[in-house]
Parts: structure tokens; sequence; C-alpha cells
């Protein structure tokens, strides 16, 4: 699909794409074989200012908009899905959380080193006994004069190992209660903080996941953002712009799949003609061309809706919620067009299969998406 862009959008484009072919597409199989997270790259990318795209430039960020991010997150992605999947952490969670929420002088300290990968960031919901049920979180941060004691465990957290700044949901009332969870900034380092061992993935492989504890972490009252009792209601209103980045990881996998299938499909012949000539071939390729146009669209009206200040619940799922789907069932086809080869890893087709299959999952399932975009039609017939 090609959008109609202003020249910053055509150059951020351009400028990523270069940067993807250059930095990332060479070692793209080599990372994901050995699930190395490479921070180096990542290091590079702040000197481009992927990781600070919606950062203001005070504080050291590309001050993009979100339409700008898409792209960046869809030609990344359509090149390796694990760096998407990162970028799309590091940015959207817990860079935005500290933009979105936290007071100047929080801003003032870890926006500039995460806008430029000084720092990585984690951040950190989902637990092993609360993944959809964000509310029923289990950790605990009880306040002790000016420090709060924080022990738990928090799960599936990309940069759990090589992050060097996390925002962290943790229970400081009642289980359950929207007003009862708190977020805090904790830096790599603070004793009673330490990651777990990194997780062994089926795809999204060179994006590290892996486990927090707190035992007994002491964490200065300085470090929450908001007040006490906001986390919750601040991850809620997060995730609205969270899930067009998981949208936008969808778009690139899905794109990706898609054109290897294309360069396929017209190289592969059988029977003395290429195999894009076969009409189930053809007809495969136009649905997943229609789906991928149609994607996008969902996405760049969220994009626009957040850019301008607009509520964008209803939209962000819905663009979640599609373009995930539409990622699995591409890069389902992308195997299935390669046929025997797309089975085997000296085509990339296996590779976007895995990956995909990810954003169906991750920042709320897509049963969580229908049920949040139930629930916002539902306001229109009251």
């Amino acid at each position: 699909m090609q959008i109609q862009e202003n020249e910053q959008l055509a150059l951020v484009r351009d400028s990523t794409q270069q940067f993807a072919r250059e930095f990332i597409k060479p070692y793209v199989m080599e990372w994901d074989e050995k699930q190395y997270f490479p921070v180096e790259l990542f290091k590079k990318m702040g000197e481009y200012g992927f990781l600070g795209a919606l950062v203001p430039e005070k504080y050291n960020g590309a001050g993009l908009g979100y339409q700008e991010y898409i792209t960046i997150l869809d030609e990344i992605s359509k090149v390796c899905g694990s760096i998407g999947l990162s970028v799309a952490a590091h940015n959207s969670l817990c860079t935005n959380h500290i933009l979105s929420f936290a007071n100047e002088a929080q801003k003032e300290k870890y926006l500039p080193n995460l806008a430029t990968a000084e720092w990585i960031g984690a951040w950190g919901l989902t637990e092993t006994g609360s993944g959809s049920d964000a509310g029923g979180l289990a950790t605990t941060a009880v306040a002790d004069g000016d420090y709060f004691i924080i022990n738990g465990s928090k799960t599936f957290i990309t940069h759990a190992i090589s992050g060097d700044v996390a925002v962290v949901m943790v229970r400081t009332g009642k289980k359950g209660d929207k007003h009862g969870v708190t977020a805090f900034i904790i830096e790599k380092g603070t004793p009673g903080f330490t990651a777990g061992k990194k997780m062994d993935k089926l795809g999204m492989r060179a994006s590290e996941t892996a486990s927090l504890f707190f035992d007994d972490c002491r964490v200065h009252k300085s470090q929450v953002i908001g007040q006490v009792g906001d986390g919750f209601v601040q991850a809620l209103k997060l995730l609205d712009g969270g899930r067009i980045s998981i949208a936008a990881l969808s778009l690139g996998i899905a794109r990706g799949a898609y054109e290897c299938a294309l360069r396929y499909a017209n190289e592969r012949e059988q029977f003395q003609q290429k195999i894009f000539d076969f009409q189930d071939v053809g007809f495969t390729l136009a649905d997943m061309a229609t789906k991928i146009d149609a994607a996008e669209l969902l996405i760049r009206k969220a994009g626009h809706l957040k850019d301008t200040g607009q509520k964008v619940t209803k939209e962000s799922a819905m663009a979640k919620y599609y373009a995930s789907e539409v990622a699995v069932e591409v890069s389902n086809q992308s195997v299935q067009v390669h046929g025997g080869y797309g089975f085997t890893k000296d085509y990339p087709a296996e590779k976007y299969f895995r990956d995909a299959k990810l954003c169906t999952i991750g920042e709320g399932t897509s049963a969580i998406q229908k049920m949040v975009i139930a629930r916002e039609i539902k306001k229109d017939v009251q």
C-alpha cells in the first residue's frame, strides 16, 4: 500500500529501510538461531532516533508522531519481527509510560537516556498468575518510611536481563481494586531486583524475554510515577497506544511474509509456468495483499486519532486485533506458497510464521481485544 506521504514521513521510511537493510537483514537468522539480543544494534538505533521516536526533542528524542512511529515499526518488522518487537516495547511501554505520566524531574532524568538508547527500557505488568487478568497482581509494595518494600515477580518481560531501567506495576492496595496498583521506576542494580533466565521461545527469538524478581527490594517514594494507586489506570491508557505499536509490528511481519511469497511465486516454475499464474496461488496472494492494506488503514486511523489527542481505545483494539490475525494468516499462507521450501530455514517464510503468533497474544490477546471492542461499541446504543 502506498499511502499519501509528506516529506518527513517519506524520509523516515527511506532511512528506516536503509538501516534495516544494512544493519539488521544480514544478521537476522544468526540472531534468531542463537537467541541473541543485539544490544549494540539498539545503541545504533538510538543514534537514528528510532528508540526515542515519540519523545520530544527537549529530552533528546526525535519528536515524531504516531504516523512516523508506525512506519518505523512497519519497516523494521518487515525485516525482523524480533527487533520490531523490542523497538515497540522500549518506545510504547517503558519510555512512553514515563513520558505520559512521570513528573518533570523523572522525565529529565530518564527520557534522554532512553531516547538515545544509553539505557534500554523494560516494562512489567504480567505475572505468572495474572496475564489477561491484569488487576489480579500478586507482587506487592509496602510503605516503609520514605521507601517501599517490593516483593514478588513479573514474567514475559521484554529486556528483563539487558534493560537498564524498568517501569513496573505493583499492588499497593487490595487485589482487584483499580486504584490499588502503583507504577514504580526501578533501575538495574537496585538491591533485591534481579532477572531470571532467558526464555527459550518459538519465535521472536532475538527479542530478549525473561522474568523479573523482587526480594525485599527497597525503592524510594520518589520513584513512584504519578500518585500511589494510579498505576493500573496509567497502564490501561498506555496500552491504547501500545496496541497501535503491536498492530504496526504485525503489519511489518505480514508485509514481509507477503513480499517473500510474491517473489517466490514469480520465480518458481511448475508445469512450464510461474506458480503465480495458477489461480489458487494468484488468488491467495490477492487475499494477502487486500488484508494487509485493510490492516494498514485501521492502524493509520488509530495513529491519526492518537496524534490529534482523540480517544483511541476502540480503534487501537480493532487495529491490533485485525492486524495480528492478518499477520498469522498471511505468514501461514506464505509458507504454503513456498511449499516444502517454506518449511525450511533456507527461505524467510518460516521465520515470519514463527514470529507472527506472538502478535495475537502480547499486549492483550485477540479475545481481550474483542472484549474491549465489544465494551466500546455497546456504548453506542446506550
